[in-house]
Protein backbone atom coordinates (compact mmCIF):
# COMPACT_ATOMS: atom_id res chain seq x y z
CA UNK A 1 0.00 0.00 0.00
CA UNK A 2 0.98 3.40 -0.45
CA UNK A 3 -1.46 6.42 0.66
CA UNK A 4 0.75 9.18 -1.32
CA UNK A 5 2.32 8.57 -4.54
CA UNK A 6 4.63 10.94 -4.83
CA UNK A 7 4.95 14.99 -3.10
CA UNK A 8 6.13 18.18 -4.64
CA UNK A 9 7.17 20.31 -2.08
CA UNK A 10 4.02 20.49 0.62
CA UNK A 11 1.54 19.31 -2.18
CA UNK A 12 0.79 15.70 -1.58
CA UNK A 13 -0.24 13.25 -4.83
CA UNK A 14 -2.61 10.81 -2.84
CA UNK A 15 -3.14 7.00 -4.37
CA UNK A 16 -6.55 7.24 -3.42
CA UNK A 17 -7.67 10.43 -5.59
CA UNK A 18 -5.78 8.58 -8.16
CA UNK A 19 -8.38 5.79 -8.49
CA UNK A 20 -11.20 7.67 -7.98
CA UNK A 21 -9.78 9.71 -10.94
CA UNK A 22 -9.48 6.59 -12.81
CA UNK A 23 -12.72 5.18 -12.03
CA UNK A 24 -14.31 8.42 -13.26
CA UNK A 25 -12.56 8.54 -16.52
CA UNK A 26 -13.14 4.67 -17.01
CA UNK A 27 -17.05 5.09 -15.97
CA UNK A 28 -17.48 8.04 -18.87
CA UNK A 29 -15.71 6.15 -21.74
CA UNK A 30 -17.83 2.59 -20.91
CA UNK A 31 -20.91 4.99 -21.14
CA UNK A 32 -19.80 7.06 -24.13
CA UNK A 33 -19.13 3.50 -25.81
CA UNK A 34 -22.39 1.58 -24.47
CA UNK A 35 -24.35 4.86 -26.05
CA UNK A 36 -25.36 4.32 -29.23
CA UNK A 37 -26.24 0.55 -28.86
CA UNK A 38 -29.49 1.56 -26.58
CA UNK A 39 -30.26 4.89 -28.94
CA UNK A 40 -29.25 7.57 -26.54
CA UNK A 41 -26.88 10.61 -26.71
CA UNK A 42 -23.38 10.18 -25.69
CA UNK A 43 -23.28 13.65 -25.19
CA UNK A 44 -26.21 14.42 -23.50
CA UNK A 45 -24.67 11.26 -21.11
CA UNK A 46 -21.73 13.45 -20.55
CA UNK A 47 -23.55 16.23 -18.90
CA UNK A 48 -25.68 13.96 -16.84
CA UNK A 49 -22.74 12.27 -15.76
CA UNK A 50 -21.03 15.61 -14.79
CA UNK A 51 -24.41 16.48 -13.04
CA UNK A 52 -24.15 12.85 -11.31
CA UNK A 53 -20.22 13.31 -10.40
CA UNK A 54 -21.46 16.74 -8.59
CA UNK A 55 -23.88 15.33 -6.43
CA UNK A 56 -22.17 12.14 -5.19
CA UNK A 57 -19.25 14.40 -4.26
CA UNK A 58 -21.88 16.17 -1.75
CA UNK A 59 -23.73 13.48 -1.18
CA UNK A 60 -20.91 11.05 -0.31
CA UNK A 61 -19.31 14.08 1.89
CA UNK A 62 -22.78 15.11 3.44
CA UNK A 63 -23.63 11.67 4.50
CA UNK A 64 -20.07 11.64 6.63
CA UNK A 65 -20.85 14.72 8.29
CA UNK A 66 -24.12 13.45 9.37
CA UNK A 67 -22.77 9.75 10.73
CA UNK A 68 -19.81 11.73 12.18
CA UNK A 69 -21.66 14.59 13.41
CA UNK A 70 -20.68 14.20 17.16
CA UNK A 71 -16.72 14.30 16.40
CA UNK A 72 -17.80 17.27 14.04
CA UNK A 73 -19.17 19.16 17.11
CA UNK A 74 -16.49 18.27 19.47
CA UNK A 75 -13.80 18.90 17.33
CA UNK A 76 -14.64 22.29 14.84
CA UNK A 77 -11.20 21.33 13.17
CA UNK A 78 -12.79 19.09 10.96
CA UNK A 79 -15.23 21.25 9.06
CA UNK A 80 -12.30 22.63 7.54
CA UNK A 81 -11.30 18.88 6.18
CA UNK A 82 -12.53 18.87 2.90
CA UNK A 83 -10.59 16.42 1.20
CA UNK A 84 -11.34 13.41 3.73
CA UNK A 85 -13.97 11.86 4.95
CA UNK A 86 -16.62 10.38 2.48
CA UNK A 87 -19.69 7.47 2.74
CA UNK A 88 -20.27 5.56 -0.44
CA UNK A 89 -23.78 5.35 -0.10
CA UNK A 90 -24.20 9.39 0.64
CA UNK A 91 -22.34 9.32 -3.10
CA UNK A 92 -24.46 7.19 -4.81
CA UNK A 93 -28.02 8.65 -3.45
CA UNK A 94 -25.89 12.12 -4.31
CA UNK A 95 -25.56 11.02 -7.97
CA UNK A 96 -29.03 9.76 -8.29
CA UNK A 97 -30.18 12.69 -6.80
CA UNK A 98 -27.74 15.00 -9.16
CA UNK A 99 -28.23 12.49 -12.46
CA UNK A 100 -31.80 13.40 -11.68
CA UNK A 101 -31.96 17.36 -11.58
CA UNK A 102 -30.04 16.89 -14.87
CA UNK A 103 -32.55 14.39 -17.07
CA UNK A 104 -35.21 17.56 -15.70
CA UNK A 105 -33.13 20.34 -16.54
CA UNK A 106 -32.28 18.48 -20.42
CA UNK A 107 -35.80 16.47 -20.62
CA UNK A 108 -34.62 13.33 -20.85
CA UNK A 109 -36.03 9.92 -19.45
CA UNK A 110 -33.95 9.79 -16.35
CA UNK A 111 -35.10 5.44 -16.26
CA UNK A 112 -33.14 5.24 -19.08
CA UNK A 113 -30.37 7.14 -18.69
CA UNK A 114 -29.92 5.40 -15.37
CA UNK A 115 -29.78 1.76 -16.69
CA UNK A 116 -26.93 2.99 -19.44
CA UNK A 117 -24.93 4.72 -16.50
CA UNK A 118 -25.14 1.98 -13.75
CA UNK A 119 -22.93 -0.28 -14.80
CA UNK A 120 -20.19 2.38 -15.24
CA UNK A 121 -20.96 3.00 -11.39
CA UNK A 122 -19.90 -0.08 -10.47
CA UNK A 123 -17.06 0.09 -12.58
CA UNK A 124 -16.25 2.84 -10.82
CA UNK A 125 -16.47 1.55 -7.14
CA UNK A 126 -13.85 -1.27 -8.17
CA UNK A 127 -11.34 0.96 -8.79
CA UNK A 128 -12.56 3.16 -5.66
CA UNK A 129 -11.87 0.67 -3.50
CA UNK A 130 -8.84 -0.35 -4.61
CA UNK A 131 -8.29 3.38 -3.68
CA UNK A 132 -8.96 1.81 -0.13
CA UNK A 133 -7.01 -0.17 -0.23
CA UNK A 134 -3.43 2.05 -0.76
CA UNK A 135 -4.79 4.17 1.46
CA UNK A 136 -5.38 2.14 4.34
CA UNK A 137 -9.61 3.39 5.42
CA UNK A 138 -12.88 0.54 5.44
CA UNK A 139 -10.43 -2.00 6.74
CA UNK A 140 -11.44 -5.43 8.07
CA UNK A 141 -11.91 -7.03 11.33
CA UNK A 142 -8.43 -9.38 13.08
CA UNK A 143 -8.47 -12.54 11.70
CA UNK A 144 -6.18 -15.89 12.00
CA UNK A 145 -6.69 -17.06 8.76
CA UNK A 146 -4.33 -16.92 5.77
CA UNK A 147 -6.31 -15.29 3.85
CA UNK A 148 -5.73 -11.53 5.15
CA UNK A 149 -3.51 -8.23 5.05
CA UNK A 150 -0.60 -6.92 6.95
CA UNK A 151 -0.22 -3.21 6.16
CA UNK A 152 3.19 -2.04 7.52
CA UNK A 153 4.27 0.64 10.15
CA UNK A 154 5.54 3.61 8.45
CA UNK A 155 3.33 4.31 5.72
CA UNK A 156 0.79 6.35 7.12
CA UNK A 157 -1.92 3.62 6.93
CA UNK A 158 -5.47 4.35 8.25
CA UNK A 159 -5.78 0.57 9.16
CA UNK A 160 -4.19 -1.23 12.28
CA UNK A 161 -0.07 -1.95 11.37
CA UNK A 162 1.39 -5.52 12.05
CA UNK A 163 -1.60 -7.02 12.39
CA UNK A 164 -3.71 -9.71 9.91
CA UNK A 165 -6.65 -8.55 8.91
CA UNK A 166 -10.12 -9.32 6.66
CA UNK A 167 -9.09 -7.72 3.47
CA UNK A 168 -12.04 -5.92 2.58
CA UNK A 169 -11.02 -3.70 0.20
CA UNK A 170 -9.98 -6.21 -2.00
CA UNK A 171 -12.90 -8.13 -1.48
CA UNK A 172 -15.50 -5.45 -2.11
CA UNK A 173 -13.60 -4.17 -5.52
CA UNK A 174 -13.36 -7.59 -6.90
CA UNK A 175 -17.61 -7.72 -6.41
CA UNK A 176 -17.92 -4.30 -8.04
CA UNK A 177 -16.02 -5.43 -11.02
CA UNK A 178 -18.08 -8.57 -10.82
CA UNK A 179 -21.13 -6.72 -11.12
CA UNK A 180 -19.73 -4.56 -13.64
CA UNK A 181 -19.84 -7.70 -16.24
CA UNK A 182 -22.69 -9.24 -14.89
CA UNK A 183 -24.67 -5.72 -15.20
CA UNK A 184 -23.13 -5.58 -19.03
CA UNK A 185 -23.75 -8.63 -19.64
CA UNK A 186 -27.62 -8.67 -18.50
CA UNK A 187 -28.33 -4.85 -20.03
CA UNK A 188 -27.55 -6.59 -23.28
CA UNK A 189 -30.42 -9.19 -22.53
CA UNK A 190 -33.20 -7.10 -21.04
CA UNK A 191 -36.18 -5.93 -22.64
CA UNK A 192 -37.30 -3.33 -20.18
CA UNK A 193 -36.19 0.02 -19.35
CA UNK A 194 -35.18 -0.13 -15.41
CA UNK A 195 -34.26 -3.86 -14.66
CA UNK A 196 -30.75 -3.19 -15.15
CA UNK A 197 -30.55 -0.61 -12.27
CA UNK A 198 -32.61 -2.43 -10.14
CA UNK A 199 -30.77 -5.62 -10.41
CA UNK A 200 -27.53 -3.23 -9.52
CA UNK A 201 -29.45 -2.49 -6.34
CA UNK A 202 -29.91 -5.91 -5.08
CA UNK A 203 -26.36 -7.07 -5.80
CA UNK A 204 -24.75 -4.09 -4.06
CA UNK A 205 -26.61 -4.32 -1.25
CA UNK A 206 -26.30 -8.16 -0.83
CA UNK A 207 -22.62 -7.45 -1.11
CA UNK A 208 -22.13 -4.33 1.34
CA UNK A 209 -24.31 -5.74 3.60
CA UNK A 210 -22.17 -8.70 3.61
CA UNK A 211 -18.59 -7.04 3.84
CA UNK A 212 -20.03 -4.50 6.49
CA UNK A 213 -20.19 -7.51 8.99
CA UNK A 214 -16.26 -7.85 8.16
CA UNK A 215 -15.22 -4.63 8.69
CA UNK A 216 -14.06 -2.83 11.61
CA UNK A 217 -13.20 0.46 10.99
CA UNK A 218 -15.23 3.37 12.80
CA UNK A 219 -18.85 3.94 11.59
CA UNK A 220 -22.21 4.90 12.97
CA UNK A 221 -24.53 2.73 13.48
CA UNK A 222 -28.41 2.47 14.02
CA UNK A 223 -29.36 -0.08 16.20
CA UNK A 224 -27.89 -3.40 16.08
CA UNK A 225 -26.69 -2.20 11.97
CA UNK A 226 -24.25 0.05 10.85
CA UNK A 227 -25.64 3.01 8.91
CA UNK A 228 -24.24 1.48 5.68
CA UNK A 229 -26.07 -1.95 6.58
CA UNK A 230 -29.26 -0.10 7.44
CA UNK A 231 -29.17 1.18 4.20
CA UNK A 232 -28.75 -1.58 2.57
CA UNK A 233 -31.36 -2.99 3.32
CA UNK A 234 -33.64 -0.25 1.86
CA UNK A 235 -31.71 -0.07 -1.24
CA UNK A 236 -32.41 -3.90 -1.08
CA UNK A 237 -35.88 -3.27 -0.88
CA UNK A 238 -36.01 -0.69 -3.19
CA UNK A 239 -33.83 -2.65 -5.64
CA UNK A 240 -36.87 -5.59 -5.51
CA UNK A 241 -39.49 -3.49 -6.21
CA UNK A 242 -38.19 -1.32 -9.04
CA UNK A 243 -37.78 -4.73 -11.08
CA UNK A 244 -40.84 -5.59 -9.86
CA UNK A 245 -42.41 -2.45 -11.53
CA UNK A 246 -40.42 -2.95 -14.21
CA UNK A 247 -40.48 -6.14 -15.09
CA UNK A 248 -44.79 -4.96 -15.69
CA UNK A 249 -43.76 -2.62 -18.38
CA UNK A 250 -43.93 -3.11 -22.36
CA UNK A 251 -40.96 -4.60 -23.61
CA UNK A 252 -38.93 -1.68 -25.16
CA UNK A 253 -38.91 -2.86 -28.74
CA UNK A 254 -42.50 -2.48 -28.12
CA UNK A 255 -42.96 0.53 -27.10
CA UNK A 256 -40.79 1.95 -29.80
CA UNK A 257 -42.86 0.70 -32.10
CA UNK A 258 -45.36 2.09 -30.90
CA UNK A 259 -44.77 5.21 -30.76
CA UNK A 260 -43.13 4.38 -34.47
CA UNK A 261 -46.86 4.07 -35.45
CA UNK A 262 -47.93 6.81 -33.58
CA UNK A 263 -45.71 8.80 -35.19
CA UNK A 264 -46.76 8.18 -38.71
CA UNK A 265 -50.17 8.35 -38.33
CA UNK A 266 -50.13 11.84 -37.07
CA UNK A 267 -47.56 12.52 -40.22
CA UNK A 268 -50.33 10.90 -42.91
CA UNK A 269 -53.17 12.73 -40.81
CA UNK A 270 -50.88 16.44 -41.15
CA UNK A 271 -50.39 15.11 -45.09
CA UNK A 272 -53.62 14.98 -45.61
CA UNK A 273 -54.71 18.17 -43.86
CA UNK A 274 -52.54 19.80 -45.77
CA UNK A 275 -53.25 18.36 -49.30
CA UNK A 276 -56.73 19.54 -48.46
CA UNK A 277 -56.13 22.73 -47.77
CA UNK A 278 -53.89 22.86 -50.74
CA UNK A 279 -57.08 21.57 -53.15
CA UNK A 280 -59.03 24.02 -51.41
CA UNK A 281 -57.26 27.03 -52.22
CA UNK A 282 -57.09 25.74 -55.92
CA UNK A 283 -60.52 25.54 -55.89
CA UNK A 284 -60.52 29.38 -54.86
CA UNK A 285 -57.70 30.21 -56.98
CA UNK A 286 -60.30 28.80 -60.10
CA UNK A 287 -62.92 30.80 -59.19
CA UNK A 288 -61.89 33.77 -58.59
CA UNK A 289 -59.90 34.19 -61.80
CA UNK A 290 -63.15 32.59 -64.08
CA UNK A 291 -64.63 35.83 -62.27
CA UNK A 292 -62.02 38.05 -63.36
CA UNK A 293 -62.37 37.26 -66.77
CA UNK A 294 -64.18 39.19 -69.32
CA UNK A 295 -67.46 37.91 -70.73
CA UNK A 296 -66.90 37.29 -74.75
CA UNK A 297 -68.86 39.61 -76.88
CA UNK A 298 -71.07 37.92 -79.24
CA UNK A 299 -70.03 39.12 -82.88
CA UNK A 300 -72.55 41.67 -84.31
CA UNK A 301 -74.88 40.28 -87.28
CA UNK A 302 -73.78 41.47 -90.61
CA UNK A 303 -76.01 43.81 -92.67
CA UNK A 304 -76.88 41.94 -95.86
CA UNK A 305 -75.73 43.85 -98.85
CA UNK A 306 -78.06 45.53 -101.37
CA UNK A 307 -78.64 43.66 -104.41
CA UNK A 308 -78.30 45.46 -107.79
CA UNK A 309 -80.92 46.01 -110.22
CA UNK A 310 -81.46 43.47 -113.04
CA UNK A 311 -80.07 44.53 -116.33
CA UNK A 312 -83.94 44.76 -117.59
CA UNK A 313 -84.35 47.84 -115.86
CA UNK A 314 -80.96 49.54 -116.41
CA UNK A 315 -81.58 48.80 -119.86
CA UNK A 316 -84.93 50.70 -119.72
CA UNK A 317 -83.21 53.30 -117.93
CA UNK A 318 -80.07 53.66 -120.52
CA UNK A 319 -82.95 53.91 -123.55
Amino acid sequence: MRPILFSIGNIHFYSYGLMIAIGILAAFIVMERRAPRYGLDKDIGFTLGVFAVVGGVIGAKLLYILVELPNFLANPALWRNVGEGFVIYGGILGGLAGGLIGCRIKKQSFVKYFDLFIPSVALAQGFGRLGCFFAGCCYGRQTDSSFCLVFPEGVGSMAPTGVPLIPTQLISSAANFLHFFILVWFARRSKKDGQVGGLYMILYSIGRFLIEGMRNDPRGSVGPFSTSQFISLLIFVAGVLVMVIASRQKPRAAVEAAGAGEATEENATVEEEATAEEEAAAEEGAEGLAAQEPAEEEPEAEEPKTKPEDNGETAEKNG
